[in-house]
């Protein structure tokens, strides 16, 4: 394990390539987009690609992803306000047991801001054994993450509308950029390709769920399907130069939006904004932490310090406190969620964990991993 001499990425990150100057691939990545950004240029170029898909007065002129977070807060209004489009909304919501009423009530202010919205929301029993079987192979957003992008393109084909908006994807201004070097980098029409989706693969469900139906919101639109559709995503945040976590979350607090309360001491979140409609993302960013010895402190701080906010020694420190945070009251909610015991949790967290990276310390009953590296240096 090294990491990057300019910020804090690890080699240990699964699609992480460093030059011969110790540069990760984002960092190569960012310094490119810094000195090549003209965003009047990127504005036009957009109203170009939008002119080929409005639709008449009587439709929509594109579909937006949302959570009611601070990405999708924020690319809605930029989009209607400043894009001048008439978007529609379109949120996959978790069932009742999994979504915050903070994330209930953040979605409830894209409605007070003058959008209209359309929830999808799938069944609860097969999202929760979707989920189940996902933890148990190592990732229980597996099946959340393929209802979450199939959903867009299916309402789009039913809607006749062809224009799609994300925030931001393949992790394009933070990690992977080999996915897209041979094409447009705001051109979402791959998704399907990348790691996220695994080409659409379902074929890990058909032991657990028998009636084909229930998969019918996890079916990601096939590459037939977007031809025949003229179906075209495009990644918004290619086109704004501010584009951050930090700062689309000012900007949607400013309008409206409400961070989470919980200390960074219990969340690892630095500024309280990731994935405020459920609090198990908090567990996922442990288990990534012990899986590649990296967390969400690390994700935040690396575009911070790229961005010339803080020094590397300063975020070191940081990262070293909050990497992997995640308080037990978090645990005991997923682990009641599926219906195991908290043992049962950590002997399947304890196949993932990277033994290379991390050790074991049994404190209190409680199994703990303690890292054998150390940050902005490795092993």
């Amino acid at each position: 394990m090294k990491y990057c001499n300019n910020c804090l990425e690890p080699s240990t990150y699964p699609i992480s390539k460093f030059n011969s100057k110790g540069l990760c691939s984002t960092c190569q990545y960012y310094s490119k987009f810094v000195n090549n950004f003209d965003e009047d240029q990127r504005f036009q170029i957009l109203k170009e690609i939008t002119k080929k898909y409005n639709n008449d007065k009587n439709a929509f002129d594109c579909i937006i992803g949302v959570s009611g977070g601070k990405d999708s807060t924020r690319q809605a209004l930029w989009i209607r306000d400043k894009l001048k489009l008439r978007p529609l909304l379109v949120c996959c919501t978790y069932p009742p047991e999994q979504l915050t009423d903070l994330g209930a009530n953040n979605l409830s202010n894209l409605i007070k801001l003058g959008f209209d919205l359309i929830v999808s929301a799938p069944a609860p029993q097969t999202w929760k054994k979707l989920l189940k079987k996902g933890f148990y192979g190592g990732n229980y957003l597996r099946g959340p993450e393929l209802a979450l992008y199939s959903s867009l393109p299916q309402i789009a084909i039913k809607y006749k509308i062809k224009l799609i908006f994300w925030g931001e994807g393949g992790n394009a201004k933070t990690t992977d950029i080999s996915t897209i070097v041979k094409q447009k980098e705001y051109d979402g029409n791959l998704l399907r390709k990348q790691d996220t989706l695994k080409n659409c693969d379902l074929s890990w469900t058909k032991d657990i769920i028998e009636d084909e139906v229930k998969l019918i919101p996890y079916k990601y639109p096939s590459e037939k399907d977007f031809l025949k559709n003229n179906i075209q995503i495009i990644y918004i945040g290619w086109f704004m130069k501010d584009w951050s976590v930090l700062n689309n979350a000012k900007y949607s607090s400013l309008n409206g939006l409400k961070l989470r309360s919980d200390g960074v001491e219990n969340t690892g979140d630095l500024y309280g904004s990731m994935a405020l409609d459920e609090d198990w993302v908090i567990v996922n960013q442990m288990i990534k932490y012990y899986k590649f010895g990296f967390g969400r402190a690390t994700d935040y701080l690396n575009y911070e310090i790229r961005q010339g906010k803080i020094k590397r020694e300063d975020a070191i420190k940081l990262v070293e406190n909050y990497d992997g945070k995640c308080d037990t009251k978090y645990i005991r909610s997923f682990c009641k969620y599926i219906n195991i015991t908290e043992t049962e949790f950590w002997n399947v967290i304890s196949k993932f964990v990277n033994k290379k990276l991390f050790t074991l310390n049994n404190k209190k009953n409680t199994k703990k991993y303690l890292p054998k590296f150390k940050v902005g240096i490795g092993l």
